[in-house]
């Protein structure tokens, strides 16, 4: 896609945004440098909006299977990239690593799929692992109000107020040549490091705390 149709399309997904969901970005992200912006996930209105409110293009993990016939090319030529769920899907991940390492900003949603109720939940492994293979800072977003517009098992959308927050970059430091359970102690800090940083922005409860007090329970 040429920067001129990605702009006229940023610019119209922007008004309607604001006219219908009164939208408003709080924060912003890095004007250079591959980054990740990892943000919760409540809506199919998630990445629209989310991707009006950076000044910057970017390209998405998103669910392979909603790349059927007919969409597939259109979705990829908006810039998503096909994860496919439930197993570590290295093409994916590669194509993530590949574009931040030439400069450029990929979001993903750490929890994996929308959530339900729009709690946050617990992260996924595949943001340490893009993080531990290129280094690159992690933008921490949250959307409020998108489930409230368009839940999951919703058909048609909702007037409600709609904003996005960005934090400040994080930036961690992977370790060479850790041996495998120091890499997954690592995947496990980013995580949890990064959905606390997004439950802060929207104030809400850490999907960490419930995972505390379930340990605790269980002892």
């Amino acid at each position: 896609m040429s920067s001129v149709t990605y702009g006229i399309l940023w610019v119209l997904t922007r008004a309607v945004a604001w006219i219908c969901f009164r939208f408003r970005v709080i924060g912003a992200v890095p004007k250079r440098g591959g980054l990740l912006v990892a943000a919760n996930h409540a809506s199919y209105f998630d990445i629209p909006l989310l991707g009006c409110g950076m000044s910057r293009r970017a390209w998405y993990l998103g669910r392979s299977d909603l790349f059927v016939p007919g969409v597939k090319g259109v979705l990829q030529w908006l810039g998503w990239i096909p994860l496919k769920l439930g197993r570590l899907d290295r093409k994916a991940f590669d194509m993530a690593v590949a574009l931040i390492k030439a400069g450029k900003v990929v979001v993903i949603f750490p929890e994996g799929s929308r959530s339900l109720d729009g709690h946050l939940r617990e992260a996924k492994a595949g943001l340490g692992m893009i993080v531990a293979q290129t280094g690159c800072p992690v933008v921490p977003a949250y959307l409020k109000g998108t489930f409230e517009v368009l839940p999951a098992g919703a058909t048609r959308p909702r007037f409600h107020p709609v904003s996005v927050s960005f934090g400040e970059p994080i930036v961690f430091t992977p370790g060479v040549g850790k041996g495998n359970g120091e890499t997954k102690q690592f995947y496990r800090e980013v995580s949890r490091t990064v959905m606390e940083r997004i439950a802060a922005l929207g104030g809400v409860v850490s999907p960490n705390h419930h995972a505390n007090a379930g340990a605790r329970k269980a002892e």
